[in-house]
């Protein structure tokens, strides 16, 4: 599931730096696809922080990776690998874009109008944080 999103969340920032580089496309209603370089945190929140949310990110990461708890429990299993996936995308961003190592600019596109700009990464983690959540609950 990891590899799936973060797979996905490369091809459509890659998708979305071309296709969108001479501005804005409508999709239908608020939603439209909008490409943002973000250089703060989430939500645009906490620029001069970035480097330390990107350490912390990578950490968290690197032991979601090495833990590398297994669970028999499909609901656990995609969400925690939509999170790693959602993460490791992000993660790369910071890591490889500019303007430089942990400092570098998240790349995001969806825009729905009453929300920050986000992306396939924003959403794999929301979607995985809300599906443990609710795995959480279950028993079954």
């Amino acid at each position: 599931m990891a590899a799936v999103v973060l797979a996905l969340d490369a091809l459509t920032k890659q998708w979305a730096m071309s296709a969108l580089a001479d501005g804005p496309i409508d999709v239908v209603g608020a939603l439209r696809l909008n490409l943002v370089r973000n250089k703060a945190g989430a939500f645009g929140l906490g620029g001069a922080f970035v480097p330390f949310l990107a350490v912390g990110a990578l950490l968290l990461v690197l032991y979601m990776v090495t833990r590398g708890d297994t669970t028999e429990r499909l609901p656990m299993a995609v969400a925690l690998g939509l999170v790693l996936g959602g993460a490791l995308g992000n993660v790369a961003d910071r890591i490889f874009r500019s303007p430089g190592f942990l400092r570098g600019a998240v790349v995001d596109f969806v825009d729905v109008g009453f929300w920050p700009v986000f992306n396939l990464a924003d959403s794999a983690i929301t979607c995985g944080c809300l599906l443990l959540l609710f795995a959480s609950w279950s028993r079954e």
